[in-house]
């Protein structure tokens, strides 16, 4: 592909290793020919660093496999999935997993990039349903409208709810933003 066509989230090959674009800008200066400014993380290593490629040079894309996984439980070498295909297991680790491994709860379905045999990414899905385990009590003047209180969910994570919101109610979130969204029904 032209160096002119990548877009962030892609995976390329630089120099032999896989790079996620984190960043890019295409320049066209006045009188020099056009470029782009990357800012790339080594999917090997975890360094992030910037480059610079010409606007027409091509660049290797990298080959990445999407499998769909289900959490069986976590433990402290990881989280453990299986593949929903071939019921293969695998353990995800913490470098992996990032700040969406407080999510990961056994049950949830996900999405999976796989490059080389190893996962590098992945992705949650829109929407989780959770119980409100913990929060302050309901307001008698509580509207749709009104402010927010935090609650503390079934898998541990705090949220801010609408004050209308009482313990032991099952709530759709967005676990990519960890954002409430409405009451479950």
């Amino acid at each position: 592909m032209k160096a002119s066509d990548i877009r962030r989230g892609h995976v390329i090959m630089l120099e032999g290793q896989p790079c996620r674009v984190m960043d890019f800008q295409h320049r066209t200066p006045g009188n020099l020919r056009a470029f782009v400014q990357l800012r790339l993380r080594n999917l090997t290593s975890g360094n992030t660093f910037d480059t610079r490629l010409s606007a027409t040079e091509f660049v290797e894309d990298a080959r990445i496999d999407t499998r769909e996984l289900q959490v069986l439980y976590r433990d402290a070498n990881g989280v453990h999935v299986m593949d929903s295909g071939t019921y293969d297991q695998y353990t995800l680790d913490e470098e992996t997993v990032g700040d969406q491994g407080q999510w990961m709860e056994p049950g949830l379905t996900f999405q999976a990039e796989w490059l080389g045999g190893r996962a590098i990414g992945i992705q949650l899905p829109a929407v989780a349903e959770l119980e409100v385990v913990e929060t302050a009590p309901i307001m008698k003047t509580a509207t749709k409208t009104a402010s927010t209180k935090p609650a503390k969910l079934s898998n541990g994570v705090t949220i801010q709810v609408p004050e209308f919101i009482n313990e032991g109610e099952r709530v759709r979130v967005n676990p990519r933003d960890g954002v409430y969204l409405e009451r479950a029904k």
